[in-house]
């Protein structure tokens, strides 16, 4: 979601915000609302929410990809809803983070076992922090997943999960704008 709009892919193509009534490559969007959008799909109806499974509908829509085209908002940050061991997460690329980080509250949602994990003093912007350094199951974007990632908790308290280098490094990445396309090595 993109304020009002939906953000759109379809058919593997890039990705494009579309407002209720307009239509990209036959797909309407009826109206958006929070974290979900309703759209027309010949002439069928779907409601898609953020941080579940990307949509496949009828045979034009690829069922896994090896590639991910994520769009920079307003202020040049690629964010994009995904999942870590197949719950919902909202991410934030950050070519800058070693590893997958993730804030004490937001791991306790997603039920992790990260205190079975290697405690770990972490340097930060903000100077260094305690943490625990653990493996992740599956982290999702889009239609890629991958397996056994780096991550690390923080207790500080973090808006969104920090797409770090224990996943972009599993990925070529090129930037063309606003679109950043992360294709699998």
């Amino acid at each position: 979601m993109l304020g009002n709009k939906a953000l759109l892919l379809v058919g593997g193509g890039a990705p494009r915000a579309v407002a209720p009534g307009e239509t990209h490559q036959g797909v309407k969007v009826v109206s958006t609302s929070g974290d979900q959008a309703v759209v027309l799909i010949d002439g069928r109806r779907h409601t898609l929410r953020v941080g579940e499974a990307p949509a496949s509908v009828g045979s034009a829509a690829p069922s896994g990809s090896d590639r991910v085209a994520l769009t920079a908002d307003g202020r040049g940050h690629f964010l994009t809803p995904g999942s870590i061991n197949n719950r919902p997460v909202q991410f934030m690329v950050d070519t800058g983070a070693s590893t997958i980080a993730i804030g004490q509250a937001e791991a306790d949602r997603l039920g992790l076992n990260y205190k079975a994990g290697r405690q770990v003093m972490m340097n930060t912007a903000n100077g260094s922090a305690p943490g625990w350094l653990f493996k992740l199951n599956t982290v999702r974007v889009g239609d890629v997943t991958a397996y056994d990632i780096d991550a690390v908790v923080t207790p500080a308290a973090m808006p969104m999960v920090l797409l770090g280098n224990s996943f972009l490094n599993r990925f070529s990445m090129r930037r063309d704008g606003d679109t950043m396309m992360l294709i699998k090595r």
